[in-house]
Order: structure tokens, then sequence, then C-alpha cells
């Protein structure tokens, strides 16, 4: 029983107490400032070990439950490039009108796009906002409107005891990745991206699975006979990817050592592992080359077997933090493609599909967030062809019947000029009979869409809108801009464990800003992002070359997705 001594009262002894007990009132005093000196000793030391060795696990969440969480990018679908896909999908096979994608079934709320300095973002500054959970400036990878490197998601829970990766169809040291990864103040800095990605910064290696595209910034440039590829482009002589393999990354580069991976659930994969498959991206779905590169889906399953094998193997581990993007549904917008933008929608939602499977049949609690940093293209699915009022209408079929992107006969067809320079007639036939009825699956094609095609000689991209405007017209699908747009993008949640199930509605329901998605996983995994931040301050960002100059080499860089050139 407690006794409350009132003012002027002198102390009351309770039953069994005696004099003696003044001695032993001291012995306790002494005690417990021991605990409390040890007890600060601790955290000063647990402090010093994180900035020593920073690696160390000393985040872990209070809860210490295992966690698996897939967040999902798709970069530059907006919900028309939804509306379009489901109605190709639905009219190629055939299906009835309430058979939608996978993803449609998990929508649950809607996300503001902007970033700190326009009403328009880029995807640097998108995918910072989802990394970092703060808005940046267009152009921001994994850094503040001041330059400062700021803490991201995947570092965080690397630093808590989670296995990470993230899978890409483009560069992995694209925009996307990269804000996750590292620490640049321009997103063209994609050489110094790739030194931060293999650990050579404040945090050491924190990824432990990259997957992707993107090569080219891994290895020399001008080395004609390197093993890995014809277009290397690091200027700095660096050959990371012998690097990252002295330093004890399992390395797979073409569709044969990747195809090892898929046997035996994970068995033949050893963690860290880099995964580049094309110098650049990889191509789209519509041109992929099975036999070469391997799909969204394959890379994911890949990716899910070696991180819950490893999980399951580390008695430490608190489950991973896996970023998957569908990266060029982007691309298909800025170059106004919809026969390519469809495929990839599908694509990604076969890989989402697969990822929903994968989480409920798990006994591990596992949350799936997919989302879009922005819209691109500001597609329409409609269209008007017509002076007067125009139908109601749109043809899936003619998406349907090409075979080919803009990206892929462009070449195709300034390689043939290449070759018969002069030769006009066979020129305008290949155009005629190759290019357009065969590829493209266009029969009405006029004499004035093949002379412009020839006059267009060598100019690319210039070929590359006139085809796919062709298939456009034609779809009576619609486009506003080669760039982005400022429309709300979707959202999408699922979790295997309904007790979760009401944290993600109150988190994500409704109309967020981007950054609010990040702090869903900032908040769901447990981490704090601000020690992170005081833990890389010291990261080299800034570029050793002069910022105006490059920009004018790349002067659109919100819709710069790396042109290899040589």
């Amino acid at each position: 029983m407690m006794t409350h001594t009132l003012p002027g009262e002198q102390t009351r002894l309770v039953p069994g107490s005696n004099s003696n007990s003044r001695p032993k009132k001291r012995r306790i005093s002494k005690r417990s400032k021991i605990i409390v000196s040890t007890v600060v000793l601790i955290g000063l030391l647990l402090v010093l070990l994180q900035l020593v060795f920073p690696n160390t696990i000393v985040f872990r969440s209070a809860s210490n439950k295992k966690k698996n969480v897939i967040f999902f990018v798709t970069d530059g679908m907006g919900p028309a490039s939804l509306s379009m896909a489901r109605s190709f999908k639905q009219h190629i096979l055939d299906l009835a009108i309430d058979d939608i994608l996978t993803l449609d079934q998990h929508f649950i709320g809607s996300s503001r796009t902007r970033s700190s300095n326009s009403l328009v973002t880029d995807s640097a500054a998108g995918a910072t906002a989802f990394a970092c959970a703060l808005k940046s400036y267009n152009g921001a990878i994994g850094v503040d409107t001041h330059h400062r490197p700021c803490g991201t998601v995947l570092e965080a829970a690397k630093l808590a005891g989670y296995l990470t990766g993230l899978v890409v169809t483009t560069r992995i040291t694209d925009a996307t990745p990269a804000s996750f990864s590292s620490h640049v103040d321009y997103r063209w800095q994609e050489d110094l991206i790739a030194t931060h990605q293999l650990g050579e910064y404040p945090l050491g290696r924190v990824v432990d699975l990259l997957m992707g595209g993107g090569r080219s910034h891994f290895y020399p440039y001008g080395e004609e006979a390197s093993p890995y590829g014809r277009h290397g482009s690091r200027k700095d002589g660096r050959d990371l990817i012998d690097e990252a393999k002295s330093n004890g990354w399992q390395y797979v580069g073409d569709r044969k050592s990747f195809d090892s991976l898929l046997d035996n659930n994970g068995d033949n994969i050893t963690l860290p592992l880099l995964g580049l498959f094309a110098d650049n991206d990889i191509p789209f779905e519509i041109d992929r080359d099975e036999k070469e590169y391997p799909s969204l889906k394959d890379q994911v399953t890949v990716a899910l077997n070696a991180l819950e094998k490893a999980s399951n193997e580390d008695k430490d581990s608190n489950g991973f933090f896996l970023m998957v993007e569908g990266s060029r549904i982007d691309h298909a917008g800025h170059q106004n493609d919809p026969a390519s933008q469809v495929r990839e929608v599908l694509a990604f939602d076969e890989a989402f599909q697969y990822v929903l499977e994968f989480a409920e049949s798990s006994d591990t609690e596992t949350v799936l967030v997919s989302t879009s940093d922005h819209e691109t293209g500001g597609l329409a699915v409609s269209r008007q062809v017509t002076v007067g009022y125009p139908d109601y209408v749109w043809y899936p079929q003619v998406l349907a019947n090409a075979t080919h992107s803009g990206e892929f006969l462009k070449r195709k067809l300034v390689d043939f000029v290449h070759v018969h320079k002069g030769a006009t007639s066979k020129i305008e036939n290949f155009i005629k009979y190759e290019v357009l009825e065969r590829d493209l699956g266009i029969f009405d094609y006029t004499d004035d869409d093949v002379k412009t095609l020839i006059h267009l000689g060598d100019n690319m991209n210039a070929i590359q809108d006139k085809l796919n405007d062709m298939v456009s017209f034609r779809a009576q699908i619609g486009w506003t801009t080669h760039g982005h747009s400022a429309v709300d993008v979707n959202i999408y949640a699922y979790t295997n464990k309904k007790a979760t199930w009401s944290y993600l509605l109150e988190s994500l329901q409704g109309n967020h800003e981007n950054t609010e998605v990040g702090q869903f996983l900032e908040n769901y995994l447990e981490l704090n992002l601000s020690k992170i931040t005081d833990l890389i301050s010291d990261t080299k960002h800034s570029s050793d070359f002069d910022a105006a100059e490059i920009a004018s080499e790349v002067p659109h860089y919100d819709e710069y997705y790396h042109e290899l050139s040589h």
C-alpha cells in the first residue's frame, strides 16, 4: 500500500518498516543509477556502432514481426491506360465486359502527383516522394529541395533487418530505382548512381538484388571487346561488373544464365544478385524476344524466390522489401505508341497477378501497394478524326494488328535506307509492304504517308512519331503531349492479413499526396527515415560536370529515356 506525504507532514512508517530502512533506500538509489548509466551507455554504443558499421541492424522495428512488402510503380500509367488495356484485352481474347484486369480488383484510392517545383512532376521527383516521403524538384534522385540526401524506405528497411530488391524493365540506374537506392542532384548522373547501388557510399551495400537493363553504366565507354556488351558508357574507365563480382555479387547478364536462376525455386541464387539484361532498356513487350530477354514476370519470379529463401534461412531477417517497376509504360506514353502501351500494361498486370498469388499463399504477413509516379502522354481513349461531330468509338483491333513498336521500326527503316541509299523504289516497297502492312497491319496508307517517311530520312524520332500517329489515328486514340500530365493516378493495395487491411484503408483509401504513399511504407515497416538521413549526409551527390552544360545536351530530361547513339 502506498502512502502519500502531505505538505508539512512527517513520513509515516508503514507496517513492517523500521529505522534501518534509510540505508536500504541508499542502496536502491545506487542500483538505479547503475541501471540508468548502463542503459545510456548501451544507447551510446548502439549509435556509435551504427556510425562505424552502418549496415549493422540496430534500427529493427519495435514489433519484431516478419513482414514482406512489394511496392509497385507503374511509371507513366494513368487511369486511361487501364481503360485502354482492359478493352484491348477483352477484344483480343473475346472476353465479357466484366472480365477485368487483376489490378482493377484492388483499387482503393488515388494520388496527387505534383513535385516541389511544378504541377507536372517527372519520374525522379515522383519516385523520391515514394522513397523519401517528401516533395522534391524535377530531376531529384533521393535528395530534398536543398540538394541534401534524404533517407529512403529501402535503405531504412535494410538497416532494420529486411532484405531488399529492385526489379525494373528500364535501366536499373533510371529515375525510379535510383531514387530508392542512391542520392544524386540530377537523374542523368547514372554512372554515379550505379556506384551507389553497389555500395560505394556511406551506408555500404543496402540492395540485395538488382535486376533490369542499364548494363552500359556498369562498364567502360569504348570497350568493343568487353564481355558484357558493345555500348559501355562509363567515362571513368571502371568496370563495375568485374568489381561487383570480386565483392561477392552473383552476376547474370543473358537469358541462359537467367534461366538457371528459375530452376530449383531459388537454390541456384546467392545474394547479392546483379542481373543486367540489356545495355539500355529491355525492349518493349511487343518487341521482346523471349529467347533473349526475361519478362517482368520472369524477373519477379526470381526475385521472390531469392528473397523469400534468403529471408527464411536468416533468423535475423525481418522479411523483405521489393520495389517492382513497370517501367516502359512511360516510354510508350512518351512516344504516343498505344500498341506498345497496352502490351506493357498487360505484362505488368501479369506480374502483379503472380505476386498476388505469392502473397495469398504466404504465411508471412505480406502487403502489396501499387501506384504510378505520374501519367504520360495525356492519353484519351477516343479521338476526333473528322471535321464534323465525332463518332463515339475507338478500335482495339488496330492495336492488335501491330506487331512491333515505332521504336523498333524506326531503326529497322533507317538501317534499310542506309544500306539501300538512293534506291527509291526499293525503299518505297519496303515501307509499304514490310513496315506498314506486315509490321503495323496498315493497308489504307496513302502515297503521302510513304513520301513523308522517305522524306524524313534518318530522323528517327520523326519517323517514330509518324508511324505511331498512323496507328493512333486509325485506332482513334488521342494524345495531348509527348511529356507528362498532371492527372491523378490510381492506388491499388492488397494484404493477406485481415488485421492489416483496415490499416491499409485508413492510410491509402481516398485521395492522397504521393508523399503519403511513402509515409505509409515508412510507418507500416516501422522505419525511421530521419535516422537514415543523418547517416548519409556525407554522400557524394553533386555532379563532377557543369549542370547547365549537361542540360543543354539533354534539354528535356523529363522525357529523357536514354537513346544509345553509338
